[in-house]
């Protein structure tokens, strides 16, 4: 039995990833801060479904709630830990009351537009937060990391598909500005203290339990409810959208690749290598849902790329990687979802 700690255990990709590494027969150290980034309460029943537990919450408190369901689901093989990666002494005492085999790092603030009206703030989460990370396995002798960046460090990159050797010295975002840093903090950790990394630069991840003001999620949302939906541009923009079992599956097979190897920094896209674009992202939900959209139309945002494409080359080389659902088979058992747990 392996034991994984999880930085933003609770998530969307973490939570996921959590019962994976579970049905597994491994153990998970799940670590979240439930932030108000967006409604705590999501993280919540992320959790429980993860652990296949329910739970009425009785407190409009959430260190309340968070205690509840730390009751709840702690177990031999399942821990949850109340804590912010900023907090190096909380971090520090994780590691050493635990003994960790990998770490899989994927806590962080997310979104481009959200960086742009507070850069300082995902400076401070996302590269200090990376940083105290790196720093307390280098204090506590754990050697193998994962860490999540970001198909954003591409920017508006010319040559389709990306590839890891690309030049991604131009980011358009504090969120993608950060991501890089951290690729470029974690081979200094790897350089200097002999820790076998990988870091992960994943594709606009979709799928049950995603954020709510994810676009898929949003727009299932508001087409479902008759309301008008945000058009950015004129649809042409594009994203390779990744089912998240996809990422999940590339995450466990790296996993292994970084266990079983010594000397190890790599850079690895995931992603469904087959970019749609806004247009057609829309129409297959409208398909899906059997109902029309109603469009809003807006000019582009700043900090948005103009697509984003994986070269899944290497990945593939590496560890035999590639996805398994179309964009449309993600966007059914997204749509399934949404109904069976969110709209039910």
């Amino acid at each position: 039995m392996k034991t994984y700690l999880i930085t933003g255990g609770a998530g969307f990709i973490g939570s996921t990833l959590s019962e994976r590494i579970l049905k597994d027969g491994n153990r998970v150290i799940a670590i979240d801060s439930f932030n108000d980034f967006y409604d705590y309460r999501i993280k919540l029943n992320n959790v429980l479904e993860a652990n296949k537990k329910s739970l009425d919450f009785s407190s409009d408190l959430k260190d309340e709630n968070v205690k509840a369901l730390k009751n709840l689901v702690d177990s031999e093989n399942y821990k949850l830990e109340y804590v912010d990666i900023r907090d190096l002494k909380e971090l520090e005492r994780i590691f050493k009351e635990n003994k960790i085999d990998t770490v899989i790092h994927l806590a962080g603030l997310g979104g481009v537009r959200p960086s742009i009206e507070d850069p300082l703030l995902y400076e401070e989460v996302n590269v200090r937060g990376t940083n105290n990370i790196f720093e307390v396995m280098r204090r506590t002798g754990v050697k193998k990391i994962l860490a999540a960046s970001s198909s954003s460090v591409y920017g508006n990159n010319e040559s389709v598909p990306f590839k890891e050797t690309d030049i991604v010295d131009f980011a358009i975002s504090p969120y993608a500005a950060s991501k890089k840093a951290n690729e470029v903090l974690a081979h200094t950790y790897h350089h200097l203290f002999n820790i076998d990394v990988v870091m992960l630069r994943f594709f606009t991840v979709f799928g049950p339990r995603q954020r709510p003001d994810l676009a898929i999620y949003k727009f299932t949302k508001l087409i479902d409810e008759g309301k008008e939906i945000p058009f950015f541009g004129d649809g042409s923009t594009s994203r390779d959208y990744t089912y998240v079992d996809d990422i999940v599956k590339g995450v466990m097979l790296l996993a292994n690749y970084v266990e079983n190897n010594s000397n190890v920094y790599e850079i690895s896209n995931i992603g469904g290598s087959d970019p749609v674009s806004l247009k057609e992202m829309v129409e297959v939900i409208e398909e899906v849902l059997g109902k029309e959209a109603k469009i809003n139309r807006l000019p582009m945002q700043p900090g948005d790329v103009n697509r984003t494409y994986a070269d899944l080359t290497k990945i593939k080389n590496l560890v035999g990687y590639e996805a398994d659902n179309t964009f449309k088979e993600g966007i059914e058992k997204f749509v399934k979802w949404y109904f069976e747990k969110v709209k039910k």
